[in-house]
């Protein structure tokens, strides 16, 4: 009886995370209310409360969903010493536009991520967040670039931090305005001769 009470708990926070997802995208985050989302889920508004203290823990919940997955694969560039810290940055990168061009759910987490959020007072910690993931991205391409100028006797171009503040800016600038018309180019293929493009003016190439 425990273990139907605990999968029947699992499969509700699942409902609410995909209808989260689908009445951000319709509504917008700061005109979506708790009660939107319960009723699209077909759930007391208590079940919300539940599983989430506040929309912000809601949204931060299914935006985590679709990007863990990315920044546990960006925590692991540079774990192994046997790898090429620019191949291994690069893949990286790409395997993150290979799965919100190939995923329907990741593809509309990260539309209401990009579009569809106002960073009101209710919603300051899912800033926190993207802050967050801001901070932890542009340190490990820092840590990369370094470590690939140096196997390589290069110096960069410009500053570490420098660097690694632009890749993650054309990162989401590419993001940003595919998700805006995804048939106005390939995103991953259009991702990596960017990339390559950008590492070579700094200096490196794979």
């Amino acid at each position: 009886m425990a273990r139907r009470t605990k999968e029947d708990a699992e499969e509700t926070r699942h409902q609410l995370l995909e209808a989260a997802q689908r009445v951000f995208a319709e509504k917008g985050v700061s005109r979506t209310s708790l009660q939107d989302i319960a009723q699209a889920a077909g759930v007391t508004r208590g079940a919300i409360y539940w599983h989430f203290k506040n929309k912000a823990e809601l949204f931060n919940a299914m935006m985590d969903s679709a990007v863990l997955p990315m920044e546990q694969t960006m925590r692991q560039v540079g774990c192994d010493a046997t790898q090429d810290p620019l191949l291994e940055l690069e893949e990286a990168m790409l395997q993150t536009m290979r799965s919100i061009e190939s995923d329907a759910r990741t593809r509309a987490i990260f539309e209401v991520v990009t579009l569809k959020v106002e960073y009101v007072d209710e919603l300051l910690a899912v800033k926190q967040r993207h802050v967050q993931c801001y901070l932890d991205g542009t340190r490990q391409m820092q840590r990369s670039l370094e470590e690939a100028a140096t196997r390589r006797g290069e110096t960069l171009a410009v500053p570490p931090v420098v660097a690694a503040r632009g890749l993650h800016a054309l990162m989401v600038g590419l993001i940003h305005t595919w998700v805006l018309d995804p048939s106005a180019f390939k995103l991953v293929a259009m991702a990596q001769v960017a990339i390559r493009t950008y590492l070579a003016g700094l200096g490196l190439k794979s």
